[in-house]
Protein backbone atom coordinates (compact mmCIF):
# COMPACT_ATOMS: atom_id res chain seq x y z
CA UNK A 1 0.00 0.00 0.00
CA UNK A 2 1.50 3.15 -0.66
CA UNK A 3 1.41 6.36 1.23
CA UNK A 4 -1.32 7.93 -1.08
CA UNK A 5 -3.50 5.13 -0.44
CA UNK A 6 -2.77 5.35 3.44
CA UNK A 7 -3.61 9.26 3.29
CA UNK A 8 -6.60 8.91 1.23
CA UNK A 9 -8.17 5.76 3.46
CA UNK A 10 -7.39 8.20 6.65
CA UNK A 11 -9.30 11.11 5.35
CA UNK A 12 -12.04 9.07 3.94
CA UNK A 13 -12.57 7.41 7.26
CA UNK A 14 -12.06 11.45 8.90
CA UNK A 15 -14.64 12.46 6.15
CA UNK A 16 -17.43 9.33 6.79
CA UNK A 17 -17.01 9.72 10.95
CA UNK A 18 -17.94 13.81 10.42
CA UNK A 19 -20.39 12.52 8.63
CA UNK A 20 -22.09 10.54 11.18
CA UNK A 21 -21.20 13.04 13.92
CA UNK A 22 -23.59 15.37 11.75
CA UNK A 23 -26.37 13.21 11.94
CA UNK A 24 -26.21 11.83 15.68
CA UNK A 25 -24.95 15.32 16.99
CA UNK A 26 -27.94 16.96 19.66
CA UNK A 27 -26.40 20.72 18.98
CA UNK A 28 -27.67 22.26 15.57
CA UNK A 29 -24.73 24.22 15.94
CA UNK A 30 -21.98 21.16 16.39
CA UNK A 31 -23.75 19.79 13.24
CA UNK A 32 -23.35 22.46 10.80
CA UNK A 33 -19.38 22.90 12.12
CA UNK A 34 -19.00 18.94 11.68
CA UNK A 35 -20.66 19.18 8.30
CA UNK A 36 -18.14 21.71 7.53
CA UNK A 37 -15.39 19.01 8.42
CA UNK A 38 -16.78 16.39 6.20
CA UNK A 39 -17.29 18.84 3.09
CA UNK A 40 -13.39 19.69 3.65
CA UNK A 41 -12.70 16.02 3.75
CA UNK A 42 -14.75 15.67 0.60
CA UNK A 43 -12.57 18.51 -0.81
CA UNK A 44 -9.46 16.96 0.40
CA UNK A 45 -10.23 13.82 -1.30
CA UNK A 46 -10.88 15.39 -4.78
CA UNK A 47 -7.40 16.96 -4.51
CA UNK A 48 -6.14 13.70 -3.75
CA UNK A 49 -7.62 12.35 -6.54
CA UNK A 50 -6.38 15.15 -8.92
CA UNK A 51 -9.56 16.85 -9.46
CA UNK A 52 -8.36 20.03 -8.32
CA UNK A 53 -11.42 22.19 -9.74
CA UNK A 54 -14.19 19.79 -7.67
CA UNK A 55 -11.79 20.62 -4.80
CA UNK A 56 -12.36 23.85 -5.46
CA UNK A 57 -16.12 23.98 -6.00
CA UNK A 58 -16.85 22.02 -3.03
CA UNK A 59 -14.43 24.36 -0.59
CA UNK A 60 -16.10 27.70 -1.93
CA UNK A 61 -19.98 26.52 -3.00
CA UNK A 62 -20.53 24.14 -0.43
CA UNK A 63 -18.41 25.33 2.83
CA UNK A 64 -18.00 28.64 1.46
CA UNK A 65 -21.93 29.20 0.89
CA UNK A 66 -24.23 26.45 2.07
CA UNK A 67 -22.83 25.65 4.75
CA UNK A 68 -22.66 29.25 5.90
CA UNK A 69 -26.13 29.33 4.83
CA UNK A 70 -27.26 27.29 7.32
CA UNK A 71 -24.92 28.85 10.53
CA UNK A 72 -26.96 31.60 9.58
CA UNK A 73 -30.62 29.79 9.44
CA UNK A 74 -29.77 28.00 12.55
CA UNK A 75 -28.67 31.75 14.31
CA UNK A 76 -31.74 33.20 13.03
CA UNK A 77 -34.06 30.20 14.47
CA UNK A 78 -32.48 29.72 17.23
CA UNK A 79 -36.15 29.60 19.51
CA UNK A 80 -37.07 26.98 17.14
CA UNK A 81 -33.88 24.96 18.26
CA UNK A 82 -34.51 25.85 21.65
CA UNK A 83 -38.10 23.38 22.04
CA UNK A 84 -37.18 20.25 23.89
CA UNK A 85 -39.07 17.67 21.60
CA UNK A 86 -38.49 14.37 21.34
CA UNK A 87 -35.41 13.06 19.28
CA UNK A 88 -37.06 10.22 17.84
CA UNK A 89 -40.37 9.85 16.74
CA UNK A 90 -42.75 6.61 16.43
CA UNK A 91 -41.51 5.59 12.69
CA UNK A 92 -37.90 5.80 13.82
CA UNK A 93 -37.60 2.37 12.91
CA UNK A 94 -39.27 2.44 9.34
CA UNK A 95 -37.39 5.65 8.66
CA UNK A 96 -33.81 2.97 9.64
CA UNK A 97 -35.58 0.47 7.58
CA UNK A 98 -35.85 2.58 4.44
CA UNK A 99 -32.37 4.04 4.72
CA UNK A 100 -31.12 0.28 4.85
CA UNK A 101 -32.66 -0.94 1.87
CA UNK A 102 -31.83 2.39 -0.33
CA UNK A 103 -28.48 1.24 0.84
CA UNK A 104 -28.49 -2.06 0.02
CA UNK A 105 -29.69 -1.11 -3.36
CA UNK A 106 -27.04 1.32 -4.28
CA UNK A 107 -24.48 -0.92 -3.05
CA UNK A 108 -26.44 -3.70 -5.47
CA UNK A 109 -26.15 -1.21 -8.16
CA UNK A 110 -22.33 -0.33 -7.94
CA UNK A 111 -21.31 -3.82 -8.13
CA UNK A 112 -23.60 -4.67 -10.67
CA UNK A 113 -22.51 -2.04 -12.65
CA UNK A 114 -19.67 -3.29 -15.50
CA UNK A 115 -18.16 0.30 -15.31
CA UNK A 116 -17.18 -0.48 -11.30
CA UNK A 117 -13.63 -2.68 -12.07
CA UNK A 118 -12.68 -0.38 -14.91
CA UNK A 119 -10.87 2.93 -14.68
CA UNK A 120 -12.06 5.94 -16.71
CA UNK A 121 -9.73 7.41 -19.62
CA UNK A 122 -7.29 9.81 -18.05
CA UNK A 123 -7.97 13.38 -19.26
CA UNK A 124 -5.32 14.95 -21.40
CA UNK A 125 -3.46 17.58 -20.28
CA UNK A 126 -3.79 20.34 -22.94
CA UNK A 127 -7.58 19.41 -23.48
CA UNK A 128 -10.32 21.81 -22.29
CA UNK A 129 -10.65 20.34 -18.58
CA UNK A 130 -14.11 21.52 -17.51
CA UNK A 131 -15.91 20.42 -20.89
CA UNK A 132 -14.32 17.04 -20.68
CA UNK A 133 -15.57 16.76 -17.22
CA UNK A 134 -19.09 17.50 -18.13
CA UNK A 135 -19.02 15.25 -20.83
CA UNK A 136 -17.66 12.59 -18.66
CA UNK A 137 -20.18 13.28 -15.87
CA UNK A 138 -23.21 12.50 -18.76
CA UNK A 139 -20.94 9.88 -20.33
CA UNK A 140 -22.50 6.11 -19.94
CA UNK A 141 -18.78 4.49 -19.87
CA UNK A 142 -17.97 7.17 -17.31
CA UNK A 143 -19.41 8.39 -14.47
CA UNK A 144 -23.19 8.84 -15.64
CA UNK A 145 -24.29 6.08 -12.65
CA UNK A 146 -22.37 7.79 -9.65
CA UNK A 147 -23.51 11.25 -10.92
CA UNK A 148 -26.99 10.23 -11.05
CA UNK A 149 -26.95 8.66 -7.53
CA UNK A 150 -25.72 11.72 -6.15
CA UNK A 151 -29.11 13.61 -7.79
CA UNK A 152 -31.18 11.12 -6.19
CA UNK A 153 -29.61 11.65 -2.64
CA UNK A 154 -30.85 15.03 -3.02
CA UNK A 155 -33.78 14.50 -4.02
CA UNK A 156 -34.26 12.35 -1.33
CA UNK A 157 -32.59 14.96 1.21
CA UNK A 158 -34.86 17.58 -0.34
CA UNK A 159 -38.21 15.03 0.36
CA UNK A 160 -36.79 14.47 4.32
CA UNK A 161 -36.31 18.28 4.70
CA UNK A 162 -39.94 19.04 2.93
CA UNK A 163 -41.20 15.77 5.87
CA UNK A 164 -39.45 17.54 9.04
CA UNK A 165 -40.38 21.19 8.02
CA UNK A 166 -43.83 20.12 7.58
CA UNK A 167 -46.17 21.17 10.35
CA UNK A 168 -48.81 18.85 11.09
CA UNK A 169 -52.96 20.22 11.80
Amino acid sequence: MTILQIVFLIIAAATLGAGLLVVSSRNLIHAVLWLIASLFGVAILFGLLQAGFLAVVQVVIYIGAIAILFIFAVMLTRKIVQESNPRFNENWTWAAATALIFFVVIVWALVSWPGISSQAAPLDPRADLVADLGVALVSPDAYVLPFEMASVLLLAALIGAIVVAWEGK
